[in-house]
């Protein structure tokens, strides 16, 4: 492999946003759930990565190319703002303990889904 893939790239970095998203939520939340809230966060994104593909063909989309074009260098500035988005919700437990923060592990999970289907797409077409 010559060159790093973009797209391998921005799942990388929302993957690890998603991680330090679950360590804050157990740790910061309203009792520690690092358990609950891991198998949360991999559930989502799998479900997401396995279930989206098939609802698409069912609803008739159009299939969408992956995120980050080379063609287009201003997808790689649109698409960097999924981890930047989940490094801020990671934020959220630690400015306001004592709360349950499963939606946002949710959350988190499921944008990483998205950057995680972009490169599986973006690898395929390669």
């Amino acid at each position: 492999m010559k060159r790093l893939e973009p797209n391998l790239l921005l799942a990388l970095s929302t993957g690890l946003g998603l991680v330090l998203v679950v360590v804050t939520a157990s740790f910061y939340g309203a009792a520690p759930r690092l358990l609950r809230d891991t198998l949360l966060a991999v559930a989502c994104s799998a479900g997401f990565v396995l279930l989206n593909p098939l609802l698409q063909r069912r609803m008739k989309f159009a299939p969408r190319p992956p995120m980050i074009h080379r063609d287009r260098p201003g997808t790689a500035v649109w698409a960097g703002l999924f981890p930047l988005a989940v490094i801020f919700a990671a934020a959220v437990p630690i400015f306001w303990p004592g709360h349950d923060y499963g939606l946002l592990v949710i959350i988190a999970a499921v944008w990483f889904g998205v950057t995680l289907e972009s490169a599986i797409k973006a690898l395929r077409q390669a």
